[in-house]
């Protein structure tokens, strides 16, 4: 093009992005009724699963929950759930289609229960919402939960949508990344994410030589956030929460197979190493390192933690190795204790939490 109708490229893409940094601007949490409490989980996993003649490893999985310092977990799947889908209280009897079907319906809706939580505290009308961000791990189908979501709420046809799936435990944070370079690259967007996770997809019955399948069922739980990102809040109107200053990812060497999770006819199976606590424990000062020096941070007593629990081996072994307070990392073992692992979800629930302690104590 030439002369007047001269197109200026740059000028177009300054007025498209915004002026300042994301913002998380509201936090909407949900759980499913139901709840087990860890203390009396063993009997009850190795009762409704047909186990019980399996003493010794019933006396192994009740000492797992001890350890995990997990008081309780909400979980979709009920008593009678379990009983009218025996399949999913097998360890590897085919049942995809029974958990399928759970997934497809429960998770748009938990997902809904948390983002209107989220809209009513942000205090805009849900037209304003530009972009849809939805992760789960469980279950997948297509059109995906964004669309169920996307109806459920009334969202306006023309929002924005990205569905992922099966990223596990670091989604989370991937989401909120994903989200900072959507608000920062559009102006006035207003981006809705959503993580919703139900265990329904890696429930099953004990083994005896798959240890590791036996974690995955006293440590995880289910849950949804939601949160409204954007920037260059409205005076008055939206009041934003934190910052979202800048967002990284790394893979640390030699950890193929440290953490698997693999769809099958049985539905997810879990496959975690012992050594995952050492893994991350030992390369957690380089990530933040590499994240913080260029803020000219480097004590990490000086920052407010925000960390994915896994379990409790992995935050002891943090600790330890960071010299951190015992304090720092207390929303997480709140969290941990009083949901479990949540996956995705786990860290924007521990977000949500540090926002409260910090309203409360300053």
């Amino acid at each position: 093009m030439s002369g007047g109708n001269m197109v200026n490229v740059d000028a177009i893409r300054k007025a498209q992005r915004a002026e300042g940094p994301a913002t998380v601007m509201a936090i909407g949490t949900a759980t499913p009724p139901n709840y087990v409490d860890q203390s009396t989980y063993a009997d009850y996993y190795f009762r409704i699963t047909n186990s019980e003649h399996m003493t010794q490893l019933k006396e192994k999985f009740q000492r797992m929950c001890e350890k995990t310092t997990i008081k309780k977990r909400h979980q979709y799947l009920t008593e009678e759930i379990l009983k009218e889908n025996p399949n999913m209280c097998a360890y590897v009897d085919p049942s995809l289609n029974a958990r399928q079907d759970i997934a497809i319906v429960e998770v748009p809706k938990l997902g809904k229960e948390a983002t209107t939580k989220a809209i009513k505290e942000w205090g805009q009308p849900k037209s304003k919402i530009t972009h849809l961000i939805f992760y789960t791990s469980s279950g997948m189908d297509m059109p995906g939960a964004d669309y169920q979501l996307t109806k459920l709420l009334g969202l306006q046809p023309s929002v924005k949508r990205i569905m992922m799936y099966q990223l596990g435990c670091y989604a989370g944070g991937t989401t909120l990344r994903l989200a900072k370079d959507l608000a920062e690259n559009n102006k006035g967007a207003r981006v809705l994410v959503v993580c919703c996770e139900i265990t329904a997809l890696i429930f099953r019955g004990p083994s005896d030589t798959h240890f590791d399948s036996l974690l995955g069922q006293v440590l995880f739980g289910d849950g949804a956030t939601a949160l409204i990102v954007g920037a260059d809040p409205l005076p008055g109107v939206e009041k934003p929460l934190f910052e979202l200053v800048s967002a990284a990812q790394t893979i640390l060497p030699d950890t193929e197979g440290a953490a698997d999770v693999h769809l099958r006819e049985a539905g997810a199976t879990f496959h975690l190493r012992k050594d995952v606590p050492i893994i991350v424990s030992n390369n957690i000062e380089k990530s933040l390192v590499e994240a913080f020096e260029p803020l000219g941070i480097s004590y990490w007593n000086s920052i407010f933690w925000i960390a994915h629990p896994s379990g409790p081996a992995i935050l002891d072994q943090v600790e330890e190795k960071l010299t951190l307070k015992p304090g720092k990392l207390r929303a997480t073992r709140d969290i941990l204790g009083e949901y479990g692992n949540l996956a995705s979800v786990c860290v924007l629930f521990i977000l949500d939490e540090i926002r409260k302690k910090s309203a409360e104590e300053g």
